[in-house]
């Protein structure tokens, strides 16, 4: 048998949730919901569980730590979570999480939600369930995350929209966010736990650089957002000749 089939805990996820709050957002999602099912953290009524980012990456070795604090960010902001602290120091800043089960609900009520009892039936409040926590025990579960549905056009998981309006608008081109090929460098970037602030940075370096030049034919996605991705987010520019200029003319220390 493969070693590769569930010797090790698996990891549970319905399609339907990837398709509505992204991939990573369902799966972390899901994983609290069942944590949390056997949590003694009890406070202001809801059961708790809390982990340092380091701690949360040992629990999803596949992602980086990066990854794991952009996909808590987007469940923060689209109100999946309540966010406290109860820590007993005053300077320990760990936030503790539980589900926000009534935003969540909410997304099933939608029409494109509707007449799916498997999936209300799993999103119930874990207040009143048995005890004992600990975010390393998982149980027997099986995996479902396999459609290709999941992974495509999400725009709160993956912001393909936004970074193909950005680079169109600084390049005037007319580059589609719905096409397959574009879709597939954002999202293995974003995956890689790049954020849409770095994404605008790249265009921003290399529209200073290539614009105007034989390389302006090369301000095109799958070029951008490669796998020279990260190269071309830290390069540092030369500056043009009239920024040699202005410099030369207010900052003295230029002829020091």
């Amino acid at each position: 048998m493969s070693k590769l089939l569930i010797d090790d805990y698996p990891i549970q996820v319905l399609p339907k949730l990837a398709e509505e709050i992204g991939l990573n957002e369902a799966i972390i999602l899901q994983q609290i919901h069942y944590w949390l099912n056997t949590s003694k953290r009890h406070h202001d009524g809801k059961k708790w569980i809390y982990n340092s980012y380091p701690e949360w990456q040992k629990q999803f070795p596949f992602w980086s730590e990066r990854t794991i604090k952009r996909t808590f960010g987007s469940l923060e902001k689209q109100d999946l979570l309540h966010v406290g602290n109860y820590n007993k120091a005053g300077f320990d800043r760990t936030k503790w999480y539980s589900v926000n089960y009534e935003t969540l609900n909410k997304l099933v009520a939608r029409p494109s939600g509707q007449n799916d009892p498997t999936m209300r039936s799993n999103w119930h409040d874990g207040m009143g369930q048995n005890d004992p926590t600990n975010t390393r025990d998982y149980t027997e579960t099986s995996s479902e995350i396999t459609t290709k549905d999941i992974l495509s056009g999400n725009p709160t998981a993956y912001p393909y929209r936004d970074v193909i309006e950005y680079l169109n608008k600084q390049t005037g081109k007319q580059y589609k966010s719905t096409t397959k090929k574009n879709q597939t460098v954002i999202r293995a970037r974003t995956d890689e736990g790049f954020t849409l602030d770095e994404f605008k940075r790249v265009i921003d370096n290399k529209v200073s650089e290539w614009k105007g030049t034989d390389m302006e034919k090369y301000l095109r996605p799958e070029t951008l957002f490669g796998t020279k991705f990260e190269g071309y987010l830290n390069q540092r520019l030369q500056p043009s000749g009239m920024d040699q200029l202005e410099r030369m003319k207010y900052d003295e220390s230029y002829w020091d």
